[in-house]
Order: structure tokens, then C-alpha cells, then sequence
């Protein structure tokens, strides 16, 4: 077939065009972590053709561009989120205790119990000493107060926490209808094509989403939409097909979360929510403690205060007002009500025995003060116990990483190489089409 040479030449043109045109989108999309790279499959264009009376034959005439062929590997996907899911629950988890650790750290309760344990035993030395009295009185005014700080500060943590897991509902909600759309469209994309290479990608991009925040189970299907279930107690379907459902959080009055997705509740196994849920649970935990810390000096205070006299004489009278660490307060009215000497004693005692039975029992190795260093010690063993865990898991997850980067990433050598290469076999094939029009044009000059 005389015009063989210019199919040959302008299907080679082609090829290399839209090959350089998806070598040209890879290295623009290098630094894309939702990218997949492009590659374009080929085939030999087969002519057929007669000469004269012989039998038809076969002859190569050029090249087919085939289809769009989109880099990804399932098993390595899966890998990638689920590490992401464990990395995101340790992170968070990490993040609001620290947070919560700084709130109890910062309000300065342990020294405040210390000092106000101090102030009493200078007080033991010269119990009518006015100065030592008011010391004492004003150290018991601000331990009071570092126990509301305490309470205040955790609960700010607390409601940061919350304002997390709210926002990032709604982003996980936002993430599923984006990927119900994805699968409505992905139903109807050609297979092969660019637009469905990035229909891939916008699914994959949705299901990363997906798992920083709930481990979740997906289920490719043959015309690669993903059906996904969230992993809890127990699992919930969140996507299916084109139909997302919707996650809804609530929290308790102690501050705990509780997420639903259509009325059923779970509770999430990983993923950055499951993280901050834990953190919430932990939060309260430490809230409780410190009301009973709170509480048990209240009680402690106010039964040393009922068992003495003050100054003049007269029964002590309560210490400290509130229930727990956040309405805890000073009640006395005067420094000189402090109750020193034990019930019966004269005005202007001297005796300091029921000062000391209380500093016994402050002092105690089950009083408030080592209840409170062993709470601020086993927080912070947790934190960082908490800390150690996120750093393996951010090892894992970066090789988790690094294993999807290699298998659907972009290199940049390779890539420039390809164009290279696809430039030189552009202009080779614009040279084919040029000889051959000089071919033709010398064979109908001659005579």
C-alpha cells in the first residue's frame, strides 16, 4: 500500500503525542501524594491489503494508542491506610493527653498541696502566731484555687477534643458522599480512558480520608467502586455502592464520645476517632480523680476542724466549701478560726495536737499529696508510653508509605527519560511523514 508510510507516520505521531501528554501530567503531578502515574499501551496497526489478483495480505501500518493504564496496587493500598489508621488513633491519642497532662501540670495542684501542707507545719511551730496563721489560711485559699484551675484547664482539653471529633464528622460525612459520587460516575466511565484514571484516583484520595479517621474495611468491585464499612463494635456500613450513610456524634455529661451511622452505635477500633474517643474516656477518668482529690481534702480539712478549737476556744468550723475540684473554696471567714488545739482546749492553747493529726493525714502515704504525685506520675508515664507508641507506628506507616510511593508513584529520572525518548520518537515519526511527501513529490515530477 503506497500510502503505508504516512499511516505509519502520522499513527506514530499520535502515540508519541499522547504518551508525552501523560509523561507531561506525571512529572506535573510528582509532588501529588492522590496522583497515580499514566502510562499508554500501544498496538500494531495491521493493514490489509491487494496487489493485482494475489491473495490479500497483512501488513504493519504503524501504531494503535491503546488505553490509559492507571498505576495501583490493591494489596499495597490497603497497607498504606490501615498503617495511617493505627498512626492517626496513637497521634491523636497522644496529642490529648499531653494536653491533658499540661492542664493538670501548669495549674500548679501538687504544689499547691505541698505548700498548703508546708504552711500548717510552720504553723505547728508557733500556733498563735498571727502570721503563720493568715500564711496558712491564705495557702489553703490558693490550693482551693489551683484545684478550680486544674478543673477549668482539663475541661478546655476536654472541649478541644470535642470540637475535633465534631469537625472531623463532618469532613468524614463530606468524604463518604464525595466517594458515592465517585462510584456513581466510575459506573458510567470507559474503561481506559483519563477521566476514569482520575475517578481512581479521587477514590483512593476519599478512602485515605476515610481511614485517618475510622480504620475502615473496603471491598474494591469489579467496575471499581468501593463499598466501605466502618471496623468497630460492632462494623457499620458507612458507603455501598452510590448511597452514603451518615456518622453522627453525641458526648455524655462526663464528657465521653459516642458515634452512630444510621441509628446504630459503634465504637471505633482505629483511626484518629478512636483515638480521641480514648483520650475522652481517659479525660474523665482524670476528672474523677480529681473531684475525689478535691472531695478528700475537703473532708479531711473539715473533720480536723470539727475534732479542735480555734483560738478562742470555740469548735472549729468547716475549712472548705464545694463538693469537688471545681467549687472547692475557702469557707473560713478569719485565720484565727483555724482549730489547732484538740476539742476542749482553753483559749489560747498552745497544744497543737490536732494540728499535727491532720498534717498526719495529709502527709500519709495514701493523703491527698501522694495521691496526687502519683497521678501526675502515671500520666505522665502514659503520655509517654503514648508518645514511644506513635513513634513506631510513624516508622511503619512511612515504609507503608514509601512501599505505595514505589509502586504508584512518579520518578522523575524515569519519567525524564520517557520524554526524552518520546521526543526523539516524535520528531523521528514527523521525519518519516516529511520523507515521504519528498518521495512522493519526486515520483509525480517524473516524466
Amino acid at each position: 500500500m503506497p500510502s503505508a508510510i504516512f499511516t505509519i507516520g502520522r499513527t506514530g505521531l499520535t502515540a508519541s503525542r499522547l504518551s508525552l501528554e501523560l509523561t507531561a501530567q506525571n512529572i506535573a503531578n510528582a509532588a501529588n501524594p492522590d496522583y497515580s502515574r499514566r502510562t499508554l499501551t500501544q498496538n500494531e496497526l495491521v493493514m490489509t491489503g491487494a496487489i493485482g489478483i494475489s491473495a490479500s495480505t497483512d501488513a504493519l501500518g504503524g501504531i494503535r494508542p491503546g488505553v490509559v493504564v492507571r498505576a495501583e496496587s490493591a494489596l499495597v493500598q490497603r497497607q498504606a491506610r490501615d498503617t495511617a489508621s493505627g498512626l492517626a488513633a496513637a497521634e491523636a491519642e497522644f496529642f490529648a493527653m499531653r494536653e491533658a497532662e499540661s492542664a493538670i501540670e501548669t495549674s500548679g495542684l501538687f504544689t499547691g498541696l505541698v505548700e498548703f501542707e508546708a504552711a500548717l507545719t510552720r504553723l505547728e511551730g508557733n500556733p498563735l502566731e498571727p502570721a503563720l496563721r493568715l500564711s496558712a489560711l491564705e495557702s489553703a485559699r490558693q490550693m482551693a484555687g489551683n484545684f478550680r484551675i486544674a478543673n477549668g484547664t482539663l475541661g478546655n482539653a476536654r472541649s478541644l477534643v470535642q470540637d475535633e471529633v465534631s469537625a472531623e464528622v463532618l469532613s468524614v460525612n463530606e468524604l463518604a458522599t464525595e466517594l458515592a459520587e465517585v462510584n456513581r460516575d466510575l459506573v458510567a466511565a470507559r474503561e481506559g480512558t483519563a477521566g476514569r484514571a482520575a475517578l481512581l484516583d479521587a477514590r483512593d484520595k476519599a478512602l485515605r480520608g476515610l481511614a485517618e479517621q475510622f480504620g475502615i474495611a473496603t471491598v474494591i468491585n469489579d467496575d471499581g467502586t468501593a463499598d466501605v464499612t466502618i471496623e468497630g463494635t460492632p462494623p457499620v456500613a458507612l458507603v455501598t455502592g452510590g448511597t452514603a450513610a451518615s456518622v453522627s456524634v453525641s458526648f455524655a455529661a462526663d464528657g465521653t464520645a459516642t458515634f452512630a451511622v444510621g441509628g446504630t452505635a459503634f465504637d471505633p477500633a482505629s483511626g484518629a476517632m478512636a483515638g480521641r474517643a480514648a483520650a475522652l474516656d481517659q479525660m474523665a477518668g482524670l476528672q474523677i480523680e480529681i473531684d475525689s482529690l478535691a472531695a478528700s481534702v475537703i473532708a479531711i480539712a473539715n473533720a480536723a476542724q470539727g475534732a479542735g478549737v480555734d483560738e478562742a476556744g470555740n469548735p472549729g468550723q468547716p475549712l472548705f466549701s464545694g463538693t469537688g475540684a471545681g467549687d472547692i473554696d475557702v469557707a473560713l471567714a478569719s485565720a484565727t478560726g483555724l482549730a489547732t488545739a484538740p476539742a476542749g482546749s482553753p483559749a489560747g492553747s498552745r497544744d497543737t495536737a490536732n494540728l499535727a493529726a491532720l498534717l498526719g493525714v495529709l502527709g500519709a502515704e495514701t493523703g491527698p499529696g501522694a495521691e496526687a504525685d502519683a497521678l501526675l506520675l502515671r500520666l505522665s508515664s502514659q503520655v509517654a508510653a503514648l508518645d514511644t507508641r506513635r513513634e513506631g507506628l510513624s516508622v511503619v506507616a512511612a515504609s507503608a508509605e514509601a512501599e505505595l510511593l514505589r509502586e504508584t508513584g512518579v520518578d522523575l529520572d524515569t519519567e525524564a527519560a520517557n520524554l526524552v525518548r518520546l521526543q526523539q520518537a516524535f520528531e523521528a515519526n514527523s521525519r518519516v511523514i516529511q520523507v515521504a511527501t519528498e518521495l512522493f513529490d519526486t515520483l509525480l515530477g517524473l516524466r
